[in-house]
């Protein structure tokens, strides 16, 4: 009988779901985010997770053994894409990695689900790529530098250190339009926030200092020049990886 196992969403609550398949012996199981969980089949069994951080570490803990940071960094730009497919795939890479520790899997590209991992991989930090450079900030009156993106994939955590690094001198902020989240940096400290609702930027320009005012029209007619299309993708949940694990998400790897 298929188990399915329901997590909130989290990256925590994934490698808990992870970690809960090998404590109960699952065998038959897929995985299921919350958010987008519906029962195709009602003969299968539900588990519902319960979120642990001591689980996930531990599961992680094992995998940054057998697979290094590097690899870990591979399976959280899994979890960041989006992807339908991201529970089952970082599943399989784990369950390959307990099953032969001294090999890093990853590299195994003769396996379908390594290679979707790969693949999924090099999307994601194609968009990373793009999000450092076409961000545009904008200064708004109190003089903090505003910014709103609309990313394919959920790239913000991959962001970070980028902007932080760059722009240490001023204020900023970094605003994921389909996620409802972003970045804030006060000169000290660079954390996501997470409204309770999610703005209405319909008349926010009326904040703009008024230098930008006038940046802005020349920042109009650079883009009537450039043919970039808005990209269309379909509106997926998503939630950041927390701030323990920011040390698998550097760029210089």
């Amino acid at each position: 009988m298929m188990t399915t196992l329901v997590y909130d969403g989290s990256f925590d609550g994934l490698f808990t779901a992870v970690f809960e398949v090998f404590e109960y012996r699952y065998k038959d199981v897929e995985m299921a985010s919350r958010e987008r969980f519906y029962q195709e089949n009602i003969f299968a069994e539900i588990h519902e997770v319960i979120t642990q951080t001591e689980k996930s570490e531990r599961v992680l803990n094992k995998l940054e053994q057998n697979i290094g940071k590097k690899g870990i960094h591979q399976l959280l730009k899994v979890f960041l894409s989006e992807n339908p497919e991201s529970e089952k795939l970082i599943l399989d890479a784990v369950r390959q990695s307990i099953q032969y520790p001294e090999d890093n899997i990853l590299e195994n590209f003769a396996d379908p689900d390594i290679l979707k991992i790969s693949k999924i991989g090099k999307s994601v930090d194609r968009e990373r790529h793009r999000m450092t450079a076409f961000v545009r900030f904008e200064k708004m009156q109190d003089g903090v530098y505003f910014a709103k993106i609309d990313p394919d994939f959920n790239v913000l955590p991959l962001i970070r250190k980028h902007f932080h690094d760059r722009y240490q001198d001023q204020k900023w902020m970094i605003y994921d339009l389909r996620r409802n989240y972003g970045l804030i940096y006060d000169l000290e400290s660079c954390d996501f926030f997470y409204p309770d609702e999610k703005p209405d930027f319909s008349n926010y320009q009326q904040k703009f200092h008024d230098e930008e005012k006038n940046y802005q029209v020349l920042w109009q007619r650079y883009f009537t020049k450039t043919n970039i299309v808005e990209r269309k993708n379909m509106k997926l949940h998503i939630q950041h990886v927390p701030k323990r694990y920011w040390k698998y998400l550097t760029e210089k790897w």
